[in-house]
Formats: C-alpha cells, structure tokens, sequence
C-alpha cells in the first residue's frame, strides 16, 4: 500500500472510531511509520481548511472516483506539504489538473479570513471563542406568507436584499444589514452570522422559522405532495414537521410521534404558531406503533430524524471544544435504536419514500445504520441519488453511500448533518409503466412550479397588519392512545 492510501485508511479509521491516530499508523502495513504518522498528523491538524479547499474547488464532483480522505491527503501534501516529491503515481497526475484551481481557492481563503500564512488559518480557527462562522438561515412559513413578502418587509426595515445566492461563497461572504435568498432552498432567507431575529415580530407570529438550511433538508427531499399521508416518527421539537405541513398546504395528514411530554407540549406550541392544521401529535414511542394499523394505510411518506449523539450541533461543539465524542458504549445503545426504529418504517407497506437523519457525525449512527436497513431490505428498497451537486457526501464504507449526504461548518456552512434517501425499488405496474419514487421526484418538481404563486398572493403590507396575536389562531388536533393503542 502507497503512502497516500495508508494515510488515507488511517484517517477514515480514525473518523469512524477504530483505533486512535497512532494506533492505526503503526498497525499499518506502511513500513515507513515516521512518514505516515507525520502525514496523517498534518492532514489531520488541517482538516478543516482542506475541507474547505476541496469543496469549493469542486473537486470530489468532477473527480467521481477519488474519495473524500485521500483528496484530503493529496490536497494537503500538495498544498501545504512539500508536493508530492517523486511519489504520488496517477494521483499526481490527477491532482495536476486541478493545481490551479485549488491554489486559487486556498488564496481566497486566506484572503476571506484576513490572514497571510497556511500556519494562520488555523489561529483562526482556534482562538478560544471562535467557531466556524455558519449563515443565520431563516425559513420563511409558507402557510403564513411567502418569500416575496418576506423580503419586501426586511427592505423596509433597511436590509439590503443581494437576490439570489449563486454559491457558497456569496454566502460566506455576507456582512452586516445584507441577505440572500439560499441557491438551494427558495424558502429560505440567509442572514450574517450574528443575526439576532428572535425578537423579531414575523418570527413571533410564525412567520419566520430560524432553522438551520441542513434541518431544513430531511422535508425538502421527502417532498410529499399536498394531500399525502406523512409519518414524522421521532418530531420533537417540530420545526421539520411545521416545514412537512407547509410542503403539504396543510392538505393531507402527519402523524407526528415522540416520548417526551413536554417536547411534545412546546411542539404543539411552535405548530400552532405556525399555523398548522394537518398534524396529529402522539406521545407515543414509534417502535410501538403497528405498521398494518389501517389508520396508517396511506401513508407513503416517513421522515425519521432519531434520538442520536448530536456530535454535528454547532452549539455542542462549542460547549466542548471536541472533548464531548460520545463513548463507544453510548453510540453502540444509539445505533441499536437507531437501526431498530428505521428497519420498522420501512416495514410500513405503502411507504413509498423515507428519509433518514441525524444531527451526528458518528459513521455508527450513519453509514452503518443505513448499509445494516439496505442489507435488511435488500430489494424492496433503495437509495435515492439526490442533489448531486452537493459537495458533502457519505463515507466511503459501502457501494452507494455516495448517495448519502453530509453535511458540515466547513463544507457546506451548515451544522453538522447525515441524511439518507430511501426509495421502494420501482415494480411494474399493470400498464407496464414504472411505479415507485416517480411520484415523490415529479412532486418536487411541482412544487417548485407552483409553490410561490400559491402563498404570494398576500400585500406586504398585509404581513403587517398580521403581525398580532390572532396570528396564530388555528385548529390543531391532539391524538393521545388510550389503552387498546387506538386514539381518543
């Protein structure tokens, strides 16, 4: 095994908890250990910055075969090391394609970060207090108002409206009294960091949901077509599930499941805020409830975003400055919960489309949950390949975790996030045409065609005059079990 390879096998060892850094250096077949531990130290220490680097450049898009920890150890040593000195083979003919491109991204950020040293990019990124600085993503509640609304009242506050986002970088970019509308997602708002709109009067009327873009993905890719039965298995808080109801236009059903009580209160409380209509809350535990109960026999749709480590949450990482990595005891109770709860939704016999989440950066919680529930499954459902443009992308520990999408600070300047799409396998139908995840793509495509000129037909000045509190007057039904499982 070359250098470059067992760097890189050494550092998804790491990631994925299989040993400690040195463990794995001198367990490897690599005779030079000097060499590789030096390697692997650096790439590691720079980890964030070549993510960066990478993502920017584009370079796991164009380059489909390389994967996510050799470019890291590549880009490292052609960057920041001292090239690839006479070793390298095919990969430094690769990675001299793309010379260029990654040296000017390296440059633009330093330039982004007022900084004019590689050995400073990574002061920044230390100095006690300082994190990865992500956007202020505010979801506008399409059941309230629309965007274009939206945006004309923060004008009229004195914000500067920049349109439409084109890439990250504009993004990383904003400062001040600025805002975009995110590339991705046309709900959704981006803000400078330190934007404060908790206090804000749209906010407070439900208007506006502060959601960070990468929890506002798990609904966007379930993307159930109004008049469609949703199950949100595990809903708490229930900002996902208020973004389900305004895909829905409260037209059709949730089922909205959690164990916690007063979770369950405050989720209540957000969905009336919101304006929700179409949601039954149960506190109830997921894996209790029947998949062949009739009450969910049109539902075609699940979204489970389970109880995991959180090691993706900004606000964790800030609070622990890396020494809160969950033990191997915890992660290994997680997964088995974790495995146990996406193996029964998919059990649901005319689910057609199930989107799994988590909030971790664990491969336990991730990965290997959905490689275990493919394996369970095999045949009857499948990955989705979804938004292949987005630069985060699973880990390389089975074929097709490519499909799967990560998420981080400094790759696509969100929280941490794992998400994974999966689909029935399509089956002949009886005129012969294809059935399956064909419905679920052709709804997003509706979606979008349709979604603004439905909720825009309100005046700016209408968002005003409902910024009181009969804003969030609305029916929202409570579905509690009694003894024989059945509500009441």
């Amino acid at each position: 095994m070359g250098l470059y390879a067992a760097a890189a096998a050494v550092l998804a060892g790491v990631e994925s908890r299989q040993g400690s850094l040195k463990s794995l250096v001198y367990s490897s077949s690599f005779q030079n250990v000097k060499q590789l531990y030096a390697l692997v130290c650096e790439t590691q220490r720079y980890s964030a910055v070549l993510d960066a680097v990478i993502a920017s450049a584009g370079l796991l898009r164009t380059e489909k075969k390389l994967r996510p920890h050799l470019a890291k150890v590549l880009v490292y040593d052609l960057l920041l090391g001292k090239g690839f000195r006479g070793a390298g083979g095919r990969w430094k003919t690769l990675l001299g394609r793309h010379q260029a491109r990654l040296k000017a991204e390296l440059a633009r950020l330093k330039v982004q970060r007022g900084v004019s040293r590689n050995e400073d990019l990574l002061q920044e990124r230390s100095r006690p207090g300082q994190a990865f600085q992500v956007p202020r993503f505010v979801r506008v509640n399409t059941l309230k108002t629309c965007p274009e609304d939206a945006i004309d009242y923060f004008k009229r506050q004195g914000f500067s409206y920049q349109g439409r986002a084109s890439s990250l970088e504009d993004l990383r970019t904003l400062k001040g009294q600025h805002f975009l509308l995110d590339p991705l997602l046309p709900e959704l708002l981006v803000f400078p960091a330190q934007t404060d709109l908790h206090e804000h009067p749209l906010y407070r009327a439900g208007h506006l949901i502060l959601q960070d873009k990468a929890s506002c993905l798990p609904a966007m890719l379930l993307s159930p077509p109004p008049g469609s039965h949703v199950i949100d298995a595990c809903a708490a808080p229930g900002n996902k599930t208020s973004y389900i109801a305004a895909l829905l236009k409260n037209q059709g059903k949730i089922f909205a499941f959690d164990q916690d009580a007063k979770r369950l209160a405050a989720m209540a409380t957000l969905l009336a805020r919101a304006g929700v209509s179409c949601c039954e809350l149960a506190e109830k535990d997921f894996l209790t409830v029947s998949p062949t109960d009739q009450r969910y026999g049109q539902v075609q749709y699940i979204l489970l975003d389970p109880s995991c480590s959180g090691s993706g949450m900004l606000s964790r990482q800030l609070e622990e400055h890396g020494g809160g990595t969950p033990s191997k005891e915890r992660l290994q109770a997680l997964a088995g919960f974790q495995q146990r709860a996406l193996c029964h939704a998919l059990a649901f016999p005319s689910l057609q489309r199930l989107v799994y989440s988590t909030c971790s950066l664990c491969q336990e919680e991730n990965e290997d949950v959905v490689q275990e529930a493919l394996q369970q499954n095999s045949g009857v459902f499948r990955l989705a390949p979804v938004l292949p443009t987005w630069p985060h992308r699973g880990l390389n520990t089975f074929p097709g975790s490519e499909h799967c999408l990560r998420a981080s600070p400094e790759t696509t300047l969100t929280g941490g996030f794992f998400i994974a799409v999966f689909e029935r396998a399509e089956v002949p139908s009886p005129t012969g045409q294809s059935t399956g995840s064909r419905t679920s793509q052709q709804s997003s495509k509706e979606k979008e065609k349709t979604q603004s000129s439905s909720w825009c037909q309100h005046a700016a000045k209408h968002i005003v005059a409902t910024v009181s509190p009969t804003t969030s007057k609305t029916t929202l039904t409570v579905w509690e079990p009694d003894s024989s499982g059945k509500g009441r």
